[in-house]
């Protein structure tokens, strides 16, 4: 928890995860209809369901836009680091697995909380209230109409209401609260000394036979690895989407069967009536028609009637509201009902598996996406599911071609109309970076592919991308001669005897320092005031163990090899404060932190059973690949 606390609260990471978790609809990225083929190829699947490259694409540049707005300066290589794109697409799985859990969870934002909300937002405000004139060319200037807007904070603003929930959940005792706080917010004045590789290394003296006898035991290491020229035959469903032709009529029906899919933000306002089937479904039927027959006479008394008649225990006190609701949340006979109705609408009894439901439309927001607007996306998608169909049904001829005529890839080249292409010389660890396949490297470097000059088995590298290769050219394994390496080993040998003789000279002063005696001729640094929060420009190697020294007794001393630095360090603690003992101010602030770390760990928790129940499968490929 106390990890947890500390990785909550602070580095740029830590906002991101933040900013991913958190309501992040705001003004940025919202739109994500694809429009032009291959667009939705998946990065991850979450029962199902595919997150899109381009969905993936648009919450990396929502990071983007939320640092620049807070004034971060923003470092390219930040966005394309694994830690970040791993941490956006857990948000996005998340956020995916929350939002079914809502909507089988009946949770509703009425009008009025959306309403509250989007006239407190901070980006539509003038001298302290609420501007339409902001709030309209705010929208126009993000390319939004209102009803998309305010349907992605409704939904935005359902999935807070769950995380709330949850972290009202989470309470710790007084007495543990106050003991961790103590403890995180501690803060150590430290101060640093190193002892430099460097300053040892024109006192090393490596000789010509000591560099010998290294390469002589260690020639393993000094050899250019075996290398091969590969041909090959790349059969993707990509190259395939050029063949195949989605007709409109394919596109109206995909559309039609498929409804759901396309709702846009239209949202219904509904409130109903329930009478359960009970024990005797037909006297039920009577009792509804009675119920049907009494709001047609006097549709003004809907509301005194649900509180009378109707059996739904969660709304029949509000008058049978049921708010605002998209396509599939309801169950369906309800949903079609609702969806076909005017506004002020009664219908007649609807039959669900509750039970008998009359239903009055209250209003409509948002719309409905029309055909044209979603067609090209349609059309895309049925372009590469047929690419991915016809890449199917052409794999196993493809692998058996190159298989049967094993002599050379022409033939299924010229079969495929497939361009052949030639790499570089590649290794073995280059061609698996270059193919992403130890299966068809290693294939490649087989006695069958290699010696027989036959092409290799087709691999499918990637999700619908099927290779087979053949050796071009191939150059043995080679020893590099003394001379080639000589000068590395020497440097390397030099560097070696100076980290031993800077650890010997530190290990030296770091004893006769705990012994309490004195060491001139150290160029200890300035010392700094640092806590778990705030390293003072400490290395991490430092900060890792800053805290884990015993404190007791005062100064307090560790000393450690730091391998990356080539330096011998000395780590010194001169005083243990307490930032919370005197500041009431700071304690409170402290304890609501502990409060939402605490609840954040509650939400985590809950999104990693909703993982654990849900089929999750996410494309590393394209996950991790550099955009470009």
């Amino acid at each position: 928890m106390l990890d947890a606390i500390r990785n909550h609260t602070q580095g740029w990471l830590a906002k991101v995860i933040l900013a991913v978790i958190t309501v992040p609809f705001a003004l940025f990225g919202i739109d994500s209809y694809l429009n032009h083929a291959g667009s939705n190829v998946a990065v991850a699947t979450v029962g199902g369901e595919s997150i899109s490259v381009q969905e993936f694409a648009n919450s990396i540049e929502n990071v983007r836009n939320r640092l620049q707005s807070e004034g971060q300066k923003i470092d390219p290589t930040m966005l394309e680091s694994p830690e970040l794109k791993k941490s956006v697409l857990d948000g996005l799985i998340t956020r995916r697995l929350v939002s079914a859990e809502v909507k089988r969870k009946h949770f509703v934002i009425s009008d009025e909380q959306l309403n509250q909300h989007i006239l407190g937002m901070p980006e539509f405000q003038q001298e302290g209230k609420f501007s339409e004139d902001l709030y309209q060319k705010t929208l126009l200037q993000n390319k939004l109409t209102a009803a998309k807007f305010e349907s992605g904070i409704r939904h935005d603003l359902l999935m807070q209401q769950a995380r709330d929930g949850l972290s009202q959940l989470a309470v710790a005792p007084p007495v543990v609260a106050d003991q961790a706080l103590q403890y995180v917010f501690q803060q150590r004045e430290v101060s640093t000394v190193n002892v430099k590789a460097a300053e040892f290394v024109s006192k090393v003296k490596v000789t010509p036979e000591q560099v010998k006898a290294y390469y002589d035991l260690h020639k393993d290491k000094f050899k250019v690895p075996e290398q091969v020229k590969l041909e090959f035959a790349l059969l993707s469903a990509a190259s395939l989407m050029g063949q195949v032709n989605v007709s409109d009529d394919e596109v109206k029906q995909f559309y039609s069967e498929n409804a759901s899919k396309f709702q846009g933000d239209e949202q219904r306002q509904a409130a109903h009536i329930l009478i359960g089937f009970g024990t005797d479904k037909a006297a039920a039927k009577v009792k509804a028609m009675e119920v049907l027959a009494q709001v047609k006479k006097n549709p003004k008394k809907f509301d005194e009637l649900a509180k009378k008649y109707s059996q739904d225990t969660g709304t029949a006190d509000k008058g049978g509201d049921l708010g605002s609701f998209g396509r599939g949340t309801m169950v369906k006979a309800f949903e079609d009902a609702a969806f076909g109705m005017k506004v002020n609408e009664i219908s007649d009894l609807v039959e669900s598996e509750y039970g008998y439901h009359i239903i009055k439309l209250n209003g409509i927001t948002g719309q409905a996406s029309s055909y044209d607007a979603v067609k090209p996306k349609i059309k895309a998608e049925l372009i590469f599911q047929k690419a991915q169909a016809k890449y199917a049904e052409l794999s196993e001829e493809f692998s058996n071609m190159v298989y049967e005529q094993s002599g050379s890839l022409k033939p299924v080249a010229d079969k495929f109309n497939l361009q052949l292409q030639t790499s570089a010389w590649m290794s073995r660890e280059d061609g698996a970076k270059y193919f992403k396949s130890d299966k068809l490297i290693a294939m490649a470097f087989s006695d069958e592919v290699l010696k027989e000059k036959r092409n290799s088995e087709a691999v499918e590298v990637s999700p619908n991308n099927l290779v087979s290769v053949r050796v071009v050219d191939y150059k043995p394994e080679a020893p590099r001669s003394f001379d080639e390496v000589k000068g590395g080993i020497e440097a390397l040998l030099k560097l070696e005897q100076s980290v031993k003789m800077a650890s010997d000279q530190g290990q030296s002063v770091l004893a006769k320092l705990k012994a309490g005696e004195s060491v001139s001729g150290l160029e200890w640094i300035s010392p700094v005031t640092v806590s778990r929060k705030d390293a003072q420009g400490l290395s991490n190697a430092v900060m890792s163990r800053v805290f884990k020294i015993n404190a007791d007794k005062l100064p307090a001393y560790v000393g450690f090899v730091d391998d990356s630095a080539k330096m011998f360090t000395i780590v010194k603690v001169l005083v243990v404060s307490n930032q919370l003992a005197n500041d009431a101010d700071t304690k409170k602030a402290a304890e609501s932190e502990y409060q939402l770390a605490l609840g954040a760990e509650y939400v985590n928790a809950y999104a990693l059973s909703l993982k654990a129940k849900e089929k999750i499968k996410v494309n590393s490929s394209v996950l991790y690949r550099k955009t470009e």
